[in-house]
């Protein structure tokens, strides 16, 4: 059964995604209530990626605003005991606040203005991607199973495995019905043994030559590896392509606007320095390291 916040949290996600009008109240914790503004705002400090996780997912919304709750909670403890009164614990708000000011002004400053990357920047990088945007060759491939001890001393395994392969060999032969009847893997056995599409680099070592080598619609002889005999077909093959600039050209924008305000950081940082260059009084700075040890 689902929870309150559960549902609290999924109608929101719900609204959210609309453009719904939100009600003002979307969470409580002890006596505090929780807005949609508020939660929206704070949604906004997460990450593109948490975001886009988050609306993808509302049990995992849920579980991120409960965290946000969570801290609420410990929140209103501590003002309530006039924690943040204390002369330490001000000071340390003080440094705190500094830092957070200081970074969101460098934020702004370093942000590139919102047409930026154009569609032709976006275009060059995705030229120059080569293996970046590449999509690897794939292999739909099926497998029959015989699994064999260490060394298989007596050979069944392996005189089993042989038999299928023969049985496989025959005219008309149906790898899919031999599979299920045969194979010691039930769920692949299921499915006639496929396994489904693998990369080249998601194959196991012993098998992977093998795979790579045959042609579509090819059957394997006996394979041996650890675990037993593994009998493979290849159902079918996508050959290497390269991702759409569709799919790949949020990816892009986002790290050359993050390349750019990167830039524009360390330039207004060095033009901020020049004007103001920094002065250190290094036997001073010694002498304060020293009352610290």
């Amino acid at each position: 059964m689902t929870s309150p916040s559960l549902r609290n949290c999924c109608s929101f996600l719900l609204a959210l995604a609309s453009g719904a009008a939100l009600a003002d109240v979307v969470a409580r914790v002890g006596n505090t209530e929780v807005t949609s503004e508020e939660i929206r705002g704070w949604l906004g400090g997460l990450s593109a990626q948490e975001r886009a996780a988050a609306a993808k997912d509302p049990a995992l919304l849920a579980q991120e605003v409960r965290r946000y709750l969570a801290r609420r909670a410990v929140l209103q403890v501590a003002r309530a005991k006039k924690w943040d009164e204390q002369p330490w614990v001000k000071a340390q708000l003080d440094r705190v606040r500094d830092e957070a000011l200081a970074e969101l002004y460098l934020q702004s400053v370093s942000a590139p203005p919102d047409g930026y990357p154009g569609d032709a920047e976006v275009q060059a990088v995705y030229d120059a991607g080569g293996a970046a945007f590449e999509v690897p060759r794939k292999f739909r491939v099926a497998q029959i199973f015989v699994p064999a001890a260490k060394g298989d001393p007596d050979g069944k395994a392996q005189k089993r495995a042989a038999a299928i392969a023969a049985k496989l060999r025959e005219k008309g032969a149906d790898f899919a019905a031999v599979a299920r009847a045969e194979s010691a893997e039930a769920n692949a056995a299921e499915r006639g043994g496929e396994i489904g599409w693998l990369s080249e680099a998601e194959m196991v070592p012993g098998i992977r030559s093998t795979v790579t080598s045959l042609a579509k619609n090819g059957v394997s002889d006996p394979i041996r590896l650890d675990d037993g005999w593994h009998i493979v077909k290849v159902l079918d093959v996508r050959a290497a392509s390269k991702r759409p600039l569709s799919e790949v050209r949020g990816a892009i924008a986002a790290q050359l606007r993050a390349e750019r305000a990167q830039a524009n950081r360390q330039a207004y940082l060095g033009k901020l320095l020049e004007q103001s260059p920094p002065a250190v009084n290094e036997l001073a700075l010694s002498k304060v390291l020293e009352t610290t040890k």
